[in-house]
């Protein structure tokens, strides 16, 4: 080997002795920090990570190493020394070695210089370490193919131009072959046997920060298989053409065909074996979870995962099937046996077709595709069948992928978003879908134990025969549990009983029901199950029917056990079409369709109707989104929803997008909300306007003079209203905001939080402003950047930083406590929420000819238990339709993040937050910090500077080293050499 570093020390001083090395990796560094920031829109991307530096690596290090390897052979040929080298004491594979490996070390020299790169977004984001080690391992593996490759070529010619051009050539066929270009000319199979010959597509997977066996080994079958060539050529040129040495030749193409074949061989062997592999990135985001290892390897039923995809699809979607294939087979793994993994071509199959069609509703997709032919039409199938037991669902894989264009050349880039969460979140819904009253009680800890705390004597008369139904109820479903349920009756008027209500009430934190809303009397009818140390609350509702009692008492046990789907009960405000200036009908500004499809994905969502003045008891959380003109039953239906211990998350802001009569974009104040309800319960919604130096840029119609001529073009601007809110100013450890990079609150008014009213409960703030935001009633939408040409509003004096979402946990009291009766028919105030009594005093009973059942008066609750959550938002409109329509043209991250908050929040009320771990996983969830005025450009020029000092610094370094070099003795001194005589000088 010291031969071999020999060799590589000569060829190096050999490149810095001329200008050529220091040519060579400063064209190769310009390039590379030009697409870093221009080619892949580094600043738009603003997402923390390297793959703008990796993305063209393959290309350009073609054009790199062709350049430093062309001379190695072919300038020894011409000079005529190669001959000298191969007489002399050296092997021949030392010598290749020695060449190699000096090559390596300039490449290396020329990817160490833009370890810069990293450093920059490292200080600007939080930078997955992972994929950066990926990246560079995957440069140097690409770099030694390549350097192999090249060197056999300069082998086998003597100019040096040849040697390039036919480096070039063949570099750019391995990756090539690989490339959607090719690929998309075939399908299936072929395509990707293409993609796994292609140096470009193995690239892409170690540089996303996964080290798969069959890459490295790639890799190194590519580099081993030219370096033996390499030394193979070397040793014929040693030898004659003549019919003497004919043998000797069919021996050494003998050699090279066979290592050939057994190398392809080796590498098809290890085609299927996508286990062995690591995982770089730093929250194991190409692992599975342990949440999904849980959930699949528990299974109790066989859970089937088909894959319905077309050999013939789009080229673009073609390399995300392998990925997939690959996941699917870890899920497979990690079901010990309950996971079957199917994949299979609709269209070869017309009974499987027909299947997907009829029975899941599986359907092709058209989609448009250019090939040899021009444009065409392929209907192919792109879908993924999970299914268990009585549950399916169908997930469409344009439904995992997320897309981005650059900005130089429009290219389109398609990957998988986050398919994990995709599928685990797919497979959890099924499986919890899949509850029959048996699984339920076989999930459970310990034997079910439910009792009914009731006071016959002072029941209303309308709930007097409610504990004999509930029995009923009860004896059912002890009959069916097979000895895991049992039922009790516990009558609190009579002091046997053993409870007392203090009891009860420090257990269970279970009060006394007033009998009416002006009367002293109060009754007990509350069911508590329990089981192990959990235990359910079922409050007094509705009119105790079979179907409802059973249906609340199923609700309590699935609750209580692990791996139920949740019932979410979702309320948003009508879609009611707007009127233009023309008196046309336009679609409603708010629309929240978005919201409640992400919802349905993991929950069981209900649109409750809250008129009835109930909440349905088998509902677990409660959303609503833009509450405006509601009546004081839909409030109390949500007030008393929170006194049963129940969890709220409530969306409203002072404004919300509206149309001026220019029909222009404008701000309308909400009216009859949940603003006073809220402010009783110690969170006030300030009458203003958030606005931040920190926001998101917003797509607007502005006014620009040219040549005298006024024209309206859009143009992306800065825009304080949409409020950006990253993960310095989130309470990092709350559940509901782990993991999200940012949030974008849009046109939001601050919270303010009474600390008194809140004295005795846990506030958590969960999203604020920057410490550059002001709030202000100007709700002024169009920016004037005449005036105020930085910011296109004016920038308030009070700047602080503003509280814009909040969590609190604890012990309410009731909004309608000490109030009049919501089912007495009041009138409301416009604009208000305080509600006016009628002119006929209310009877001390709610009369019983209301439509809305009697009970639910009766059953009022004043206090909650401790357990109660609320989550409030100063923003509907962060949750708009609409917004995320506009949004998704500039930056695809934000409405993302928006649902994700939502989603976190029911999670986190119905504690169960393991899908929060996955879900913000990907790229998109590292952003860069937001950069000030002018920042971009400084961090460009000290990337470039760095690169030339650095560039600078080598040359001298190596220039130094040259001079204080001592040449060589080639004799040694004589031992008389001072006693010779001075030399005679002739003239």
């Amino acid at each position: 080997m010291k031969q071999a570093l020999s060799i590589a020390r000569k060829e190096l001083e050999a490149y810095f002795g001329s200008p050529m090395a220091l040519i060579f990796v400063g064209v190769f560094l310009v390039v590379t920090l030009f697409t870093f920031f221009w080619a892949t829109a580094f600043w738009s991307r603003n997402i923390a990570d390297v793959r703008p530096l990796f993305q063209w690596m393959p290309l350009l290090m073609i054009f790199l190493i062709a350049a430093l390897t062309m001379r190695q052979w072919s300038e020894e040929q011409q000079a005529g020394t190669l001959e000298m080298l191969l007489t002399m004491p050296v092997s021949k594979t030392q010598l290749v070695i020695g060449k190699f490996l000096a090559v390596l070390a300039l490449v290396g020299v020329a990817l160490l210089i833009t370890i810069s790169l990293p450093i920059t977004v490292a200080l600007l984001g939080r930078l997955d370490p992972g994929p950066v080690v990926g990246g560079y391992l995957a440069a140097v593996l690409l770099a030694s193919a390549y350097a192999a490759i090249g060197l056999f070529i300069s082998s086998r010619t003597d100019n040096q131009i040849v040697a390039l051009i036919l480096s070039v050539i063949v570099c750019g066929l391995f990756y090539l072959v690989g490339s959607t270009t090719i690929t998309s000319l075939t399908s299936g199979t072929m395509a990707e046997v293409l993609r796994s010959l292609g140096t470009g597509s193995r690239f892409e997977s170690i540089e996303r920060g996964v080290l798969d066996i069959r890459d490295l080994l790639y890799y190194a079958s590519i580099t081993v298989l030219f370096l033996v060539l390499n030394v193979i050529s070397l040793d014929g040129k040693r030898w004659g053409s003549g019919k003497q040495m004919q043998s000797y030749r069919r021996n050494r193409m003998l050699t090279a065909v066979l290592l050939t074949l057994n190398l392809i061989v080796f590498n098809t062997l290890l085609f299927r074996v996508n286990t062995v592999r690591a995982d770089l990135t730093q929250d194991g985001d190409y692992t599975l979870s342990q949440v999904t290892r849980d959930l699949v390897g528990n299974l109790q039923e066989p859970l089937l995962i088909r894959g319905y995809f077309s050999q013939r699809t789009h080229p673009l979607l073609a390399p995300l099937v392998p990925r997939i294939r690959d996941l699917l087979q870890e899920y497979e793994i990690a079901g010990k046996g309950k996971v079957q993994i199917d994949f299979v071509d609709p269209t070869t199959n017309p009974e499987l077709e027909a299947e997907a069609n009829q029975t899941y509703g599986i359907r092709s997709t058209p989609l448009q595709i250019a090939d040899r032919g021009g444009q065409s039409l392929v209907n192919a199938y792109m879908s993924i069948l999970i299914r268990y037991g009585d549950q399916n669902q169908v997930l469409s894989l344009l439904e995992m992928i997320e897309t981005s264009q650059s900005q130089v050349g429009g290219d389109i880039e398609v990957r998988l978003r986050n398919p994990e969460y995709d599928l685990t979140s797919s497979i959890q819904r099924v499986v919890y879908g899949f509850q029959s009253l048996d699984s339920v009680l076989a999930r459970l800890e310990s034997p079910a134990k439910m009792t009914l705390y009731v006071t016959p004597a002072t029941l209303p008369e309308s709930i007097a025969k409610a504990p004999d139904q509930i029995k009923a109820v009860a004896d059912t479903i002890t009959k069916q549990a097979n000895g895991k349920f049992e039922f009790t009756t516990i009558d609190m008027s009579q002091p046997p009983s053993g409870v007392s209500a203090n009891t009860l009430e420090e257990k269970y934190q279970i009060q006394p029901i007033a009998a009416g809303f002006f009367t002293t009397d109060t009754f007990y009818m509350h069911i508590v199950v329990e089981s192990g140390t959990k235990y359910e609350v079922i409050y007094p509702s509705g009119t105790f029917s079979e179907t409802e009692t059973r249906n609340a008492i199923e609700s309590a046990l699935k609750r209580l056990a692990p791996g139920s789907l949740q019932a979410v009960g979702v309320w948003t405000p009508p879609d009611t079409p707007q009127v233009d200036m023309f008196g046309q009908q336009q679609p409603a500004l708010q629309s929240y369709q978005t919201i409640v499809s992400t919802l349905r994905k993991n929950y069981d969502v209900r649109t409750v109707d809250l008129s009835t003045g109930s909440v349905p008891g088998d509902i677990n959380a409660l959303v609503i989104v833009g509450p405006q003109n509601m009546t004081d039953l839909e409030r109390y239906a949500i007030d008393q929803f929170l006194m049963h211990g129940g969890s709220v998350f409530v969306a409203e802001g002072t404004y919300q997008l509206g149309i001026d009569q220019q029909g222009g974009l404008a701000l309308q104040t909400i009216n009859g909300g949940l603003s006073e309800m809220l402010d009783a319960y110690g969170i006030k919604i300030d009458q203003k306007l958030v606005m931040d130096t920190q926001n998101v840029p917003f797509p607007m119609q502005v006014q620009r003079n040219v040549g005298g001529v006024t024209t309206q073009e859009i143009q992306l601007l800065n825009y304080p209203q949409f409020v950006d809110v990253r993960s310095d100013a989130m309470e990092r450890g709350n559940p509901i905001v782990a993991g999200l990079p940012s949030v974008t609150m849009n046109w939001v008014s601050p919270l303010i939080v009474d600390e008194a009213k809140n004295k005795d409960r846990t506030i958590t703030t969960l999203l604020k402003s920057s410490t550059n935001s002001w709030a202000t009633t100007d709700t002024t939408t169009q920016p004037n950047l005449d005036l105020y040409p930085d910011t296109g509003f004016p920038i308030g004096t009070d700047r602080a930083s503003y509280p814009l979402a909040v969590a609190v946990t604890g012990s309410f009291t009731s909004y309608f406590k000490d109030k009049p009766s919501p089912f007495a028919t009041p009138t409301t105030v416009p604009g208000t929420t305080t509600p006016v009594p009628s002119a006929t005093p209310l009877p001390s009973v709610t009369p019983t000819a209301t439509s809305t059942p009697s009970v639910s008066s009766q059953s009022f609750v004043t206090t909650s238990p401790d357990s109660a959550r609320l989550v409030v938002v100063g923003s509907s409109e962060f949750l708009n339709d609409n917004i995320f329509s506009l949004l998704q043209r500039v930056n695809d991250d934000r409405s993302t993040n928006n649902l994700q908050f939502v989603q976190n929040s029911v999670d986190w009320f119905v504690q169960d937050t393991a899908l929060s771990s996955i879900r913000a996983r990907g790229a998109s969830a590292r952003l860069l910090r937001p950069l000030v005025e002018g920042e971009e450009g400084r961090w460009e020029v000290f990337n470039y500077a760095f690169a030339l000092l650095s560039l600078i610094g080598l040359g001298a370094l190596w220039q130094v080293r040259r001079r204080t070099e001592r040449p060589m003795d080639l004799l040694p001194p004589r031992a008389d050499a001072d006693a010779m005589p001075p030399a005679t000088t002739l003239n």
